[in-house]
């Protein structure tokens, strides 16, 4: 790609001009779409920069709270973030999404409406998580209490990949949401290209099968009823990437343990659009020092990237990485270091035409949010060193997706210019003919 920046003296100032209306690589348009091993918008290439921000719609439920998501927005939107990873879940509890299965809190849904009508306005597109493996905001564990409640003989968690009547409350609770009609904007989320795909479930696990089965059987089944509800927006699992027995690289490639979920074999599930990953040496790693986590990122991110390009054929995208304040020794040039690292090989892969869309930090903060802070967080502005990082990957991936457009739109001039050349030509010899 070197000697492609030399064809930019020579693009015509109209495709120019056309870019800064359809680059993909922004917020807005059409609905993502998967090419390949490449996500694009309306036909032009898109890459990404963003953020997680699970909290975005319990606060957007709260009036006195809402200004913290449009603050989050805005400031997210200045720093050139253009994708956001939120929850579209919180199940039992105080406060819940859902309070029973099918029994839904009317103003927590009016936060998730508040929440997609400021992400439209900011342009920034969605990925909502539709459960979670872990007991925070409920997850499988609610679930499974909830059958236990109507008599079902339950004796693991895990059996939320497998009970029958577990598995059609999360079916219902899809539905739910896929169908659901904002208050604020009047369009159904599966209407919405405001989302930019659906999440099965926050990181599943299933350590009680080990081979993988469990997970797959139970990603085909939910994709299928994904997609049955809804045509129009991308799907993924919420995986973390760990490779199963499926792949020759599980003990070289994983941190030392399996959660009984397949790298390949679960991405390559038709149903699911892309492939996610996710990196914490930090917690995974926490007996090695710093370079050695490092050096078990570096792998980490080269099989996968390579992995998804080769073998699953599909985009993948980092859903989530981090590193905590909270680690020993911690300094801030630790977390530059891993979000360059990072960075940098989301940049490399997308600019060689690989199949890595971009990368989504955790998590993001605004100010007033101190209960909110788990080591991981970034307040942009704040952390001036690391959001100088931040937006440099987003300039730099905004520039890539203009100069692939640029590309695209020279290539299609020059076929319309040879077209009309034709078409003069055959008129030519039509009159030769006729004298």
């Amino acid at each position: 790609m070197r000697g492609v920046s030399l064809l930019l003296p020579s693009i015509f100032l109209a495709a120019v001009l056309l870019l800064r209306q359809r680059c993909g690589v922004e917020a807005g348009g059409g609905f993502m779409r998967t090419n390949g091993h490449r996500f694009n918008v309306d036909g032009y290439p898109f890459f990404a920069n963003g953020f997680n921000a699970y909290w975005l719609m319990c606060l957007g439920s709260d009036p006195s709270q809402r200004d913290k998501v449009s603050n989050a927005f805005r400031e997210a939107s200045g720093h050139g973030l253009t994708v956001a990873r939120t929850w579209a879940f919180n199940d039992g509890g105080p406060n819940p999404l859902q309070s029973s299965p099918g029994s839904y809190n009317e103003q927590m849904f009016k936060g998730l409406d508040f929440v997609v009508s400021e992400a439209r306005r900011y342009k920034i597109r969605l990925i909502l998580s539709l459960v979670n493996n872990y007991e925070n905001f409920g997850g499988k564990k609610q679930y499974v209490q909830w059958a236990r409640s109507q008599g079902q003989n339950i004796g693991s968690d895990d059996e939320f990949f497998t009970n029958p009547l577990v598995k059609s409350y999360y079916k219902n609770h899809v539905k739910a949401v896929l169908t659901r009609t904002n208050t604020i904007t009047g369009v159904a989320y599966r209407d919405d290209p405001t989302i930019f795909a659906w999440e099965l479930m926050n990181e599943p696990r299933c350590p009680s099968d080990t081979s993988g089965k469990t997970i797959q059987s139970w990603i085909t089944e939910m994709a299928a009823h994904v997609k049955s509800i809804d045509g129009n927006h991308l799907l993924e699992a919420g995986l973390e990437g760990f490779y199963g027995p499926s792949s020759a690289q599980m003990n070289r490639v994983n941190p030392g343990f399996q959660v009984g979920t397949d790298f390949i074999s679960n991405n390559q599930i038709p149903g699911i659009d892309f492939a996610t990953l996710h990196s914490y040496p930090d917690q995974w790693l926490s007996n090695t020092n710093d370079q050695q986590q490092l050096a078990f990122l570096n792998t980490w991110l080269d099989t996968h990237i390579r992995d998804a390009r080769n073998i699953l054929k599909k985009p993948i995208f980092l859903t989530e990485f981090g590193k905590s304040w909270k680690d020993p020794g911690y300094s801030d040039s630790q977390r530059n270091a891993m979000f360059n690292i990072v960075y940098g090989k989301i940049y490399r892969s997308a600019r060689s035409g690989g199949a890595t869309g971009g990368g989504l930090f955790w998590q993001l903060l605004t100010e007033g949010m101190d209960t909110f802070k788990d080591g991981y967080e970034i307040v942009l502005g704040q952390d001036p060193s690391t959001t100088n990082v931040i937006t440099s990957q987003s300039r730099k991936l905004r520039y890539l997706g203009k100069l692939y457009a640029r590309m695209r739109n020279v290539v299609r001039m020059n076929k319309a210019k040879e077209i009309r050349r034709k078409q003069r030509l055959d008129a030519s010899r039509g009159k030769d003919v006729g004298n």
